[in-house]
């Protein structure tokens, strides 16, 4: 997966705590894989889950004979709580458990039918595989583990807090110094009479189904800031072929001429995106940037059409994957660099804040 947002974790989740080994005289029956808070990816060499991963293979390998003939189900529990509805965190608890269930079918060589699966919208961000082995002291495993996940959560609630605090008092010193940032230039906003502030709709992205949005604030009549979102989610055959992607892309725009209609800019672009169009599909993000140039054709007072190419590079990291009895099993990471075009756009363009008419 990304090294991006494996590096972003790793730096977040860098004093985190991992949950005790509970030993006993056998091998322990219970085993918990980390997951970072919002996300789905299930990284095999972050916070311990290959150490945690080798010792469920191992215990898996004795039992195979059991485990194969179904006298020895595998009980794998899926938490979420950190999205914003249950809803959220049940569908991101299912999908971590079945990254989990995914990685031992292809490794331990064992079927869906080995798995007992529940799903859960509390406690924290992890998913746990239980193997109940016949020991004397299972009643004490079972309430260590029930303790060692309240100790979690609490850990996890206290850090949330605190983030929440740090927030609040960002925001509270930012908008006590914003007073005074306007109140050291009074009069630079009157300086020039075509700045604007303008709504943006890329027609080609939503004339292919994804739907497209922007803003652009003209600083001036050589600069202009502008951002553009866009969003879709299609899935068809009973949900075995998808098409989803987001995207983010920021601009800095100078125009030039005498009627400021030809530009050139610099864009950075950021996504994700989810393709499954055959029997492989494709899960991963996107990160790039380039130069970009254009034209604004001035339709009336209020809307201009803009006519704009992007050239630069992109890198998408991504797996690939096959969807096998409804489980999603990985076959693989990929990395893509790619230079050429990398944005293009017949944009239409409403100006719903110019200061006067020219």
């Amino acid at each position: 997966m990304s090294k991006k947002i494996t590096f972003l974790t790793l730096f977040l989740w860098l004093t985190a705590v991992t949950f005790p080994v509970i030993a006993q005289q056998k091998a322990d029956t219970t085993y918990t894989f980390r997951f970072v808070p919002q996300k789905d990816m299930f990284y095999v060499p972050w916070n311990g889950n290959d150490t945690e991963l080798a010792r469920l293979l191992e215990c898996i390998e004795s039992n195979k004979a059991t485990i194969l003939d179904g006298k020895l189900p595998l009980y794998v529990d899926g938490y979420c709580n950190s999205l914003g509805s249950e809803t959220e965190n049940l569908a991101t608890a299912k999908i971590r458990a079945n990254r989990v269930k995914s990685e031992l079918i292809i490794r331990a060589e064992i079927k869906e039918e080995n798995f007992i699966t529940r799903n859960h919208a509390t406690e924290g961000d992890f998913v746990t595989v239980r193997m109940t082995v016949p020991i004397k002291e299972t009643a004490a495993t079972d309430a260590d583990t029930e303790a060692r996940r309240k100790a979690e959560a609490e850990r996890l609630a206290a850090e949330k807090r605190a983030e929440q605090e740090r927030l609040a008092e960002e925001q509270r010193k930012a908008e006590e110094a914003r007073p005074n940032t306007l109140a050291d230039t009074p009069s630079e906003t009157k300086i020039t009479n075509d700045y604007h502030l303008s709504l943006r709709a890329n027609l080609l992205r939503w004339a292919t189904l994804t739907p497209d949005l922007g803003l652009e604030w003209r600083i001036c009549p050589s600069w202009g800031i502008a951002v553009n979102g866009s969003w879709t989610s299609w899935s068809w055959s009973d949900k075995d072929r998808r098409y989803a992607l987001w995207e983010v892309a920021p601009e800095v725009r100078y125009y030039m001429g005498e009627k400021k209609a030809w530009y050139l800019g610099a864009m950075f672009k950021a996504g994700q995106f989810n393709y499954k169009l055959s029997e492989t599909g494709k899960q991963g993000d996107l990160m790039g940037g380039g130069i970009t140039t254009g034209y604004q054709l001035r339709l009336n007072k209020a809307l201009d059409l803009d006519f704009n190419l992007g050239l630069g590079y992109l890198n998408a990291d991504y797996e690939k994957y096959e969807v096998i009895d409804g489980v999603r099993v990985r076959r693989g990471n990929e990395t893509k660099d790619w230079w050429g075009p990398i944005n293009a756009g017949v944009t239409l363009v409403w100006k719903i804040g110019a200061s006067r008419a020219h």
